[in-house]
């Protein structure tokens, strides 16, 4: 197959830094941020720094949602006429934590003339950014659908994610908490630890911000083992300095190949609030 002959797509709340996503050519449909009788496009109509400050005095506090079939049919014939081709690969948001996938799947079935291939993340963030990488490369190899699919498996399949939120107060009022409920009730007096594989779960809780950073460390190195980490990202809400500062970390006691440091999209932000941290790594 020709260098050009498949279209990788994902979503707004992989959020790639965006010089990654030029270098890789990625469309990415976005989800959307529901604030008051407002419907903003994550990533379009809002990005981190204003939806952090609107979120400070905001009175009514904002909700998501997926896009609609119609939104996904849209956007699919975009990608195939400006690309010219039609088959297109898109990893997505985990079908357990939204309806994307849904929606993109209903879209499919509405372009017969396309073939148009879902793959379900079971992540979000640089989890799911992680996947579209190694496909979007895959692509640009000349490799099949076949072989694009398997190097976004293999990632999953490689793939740590930790994640710390000041508050759980956030994940709760959205309904996206699993696991974690346990937490709820010291939720004032911890920093809980957080992994995401399909749904949030509750990994530990830790009495304070320095001290559940140094164990999301620890745990990420257990979790490596002795493997190599080929890429690593920190990501962040709100909290460039702290993310800065674990990165560094990162780089010095897990020693990834590549290093990445991304914002949290809007949309992920209004269910995880602000402060939060999280690491995801990838080994060989």
């Amino acid at each position: 197959m020709s260098k050009q002959s498949i279209a990788i797509v994902t979503d707004s709340t992989a959020y790639l830094p965006p010089d990654v996503r030029e270098r890789l050519d990625i469309p990415v449909i976005p989800l959307n941020v529901v604030w008051g009788e407002e419907v903003l496009k994550d990533g379009v109509d809002i990005d981190p720094p204003t939806f952090y400050r609107r979120l400070q005095t905001a009175k009514v506090m904002p909700t998501t949602s997926q896009p609609s079939a119609g939104e996904f049919v849209e956007f699919f014939r975009r990608v195939a006429e400006e690309k010219g081709t039609d088959t297109i690969v898109g990893a997505y948001i985990s079908s357990q934590l939204s309806g994307t996938i849904a929606s993109a799947e209903a879209a499919r079935e509405l372009l017969p003339n396309l073939r148009i291939e879902v793959i379900d993340s079971r992540s979000t963030s640089m989890g799911l950014g992680f996947q579209v990488m190694a496909a979007a490369e895959a692509a640009q190899a000349g490799a099949s659908v076949e072989d694009v699919i398997a190097a976004a498996a293999r990632v999953r399949e490689h793939l740590y994610i930790l994640f710390m939120v000041d508050t759980l107060e956030f994940l709760h009022r959205g309904g996206r908490i699993g696991g974690g409920k346990r937490f709820l009730g010291t939720a004032l007096q911890i920093k809980p630890i957080l992994g995401l594989d399909g749904v949030i779960e509750g990994v530990e809780q830790v009495r304070t911000k320095k001290k559940a950073v140094a164990r999301m460390l620890e745990l990420m190195r257990e979790r490596a083992g002795t493997s190599p980490v080929f890429r690593a990202a920190v990501v962040h809400a709100n909290a460039p300095e702290d993310a800065q500062a674990l990165a560094e970390d990162v780089r010095a006691q897990l020693g990834p190949e590549e290093l990445y440091l991304a914002e949290v999209s809007p949309v992920i932000g209004t269910h995880t609030g602000p402060g939060t941290l999280g690491i995801c790594i990838v080994t060989r």
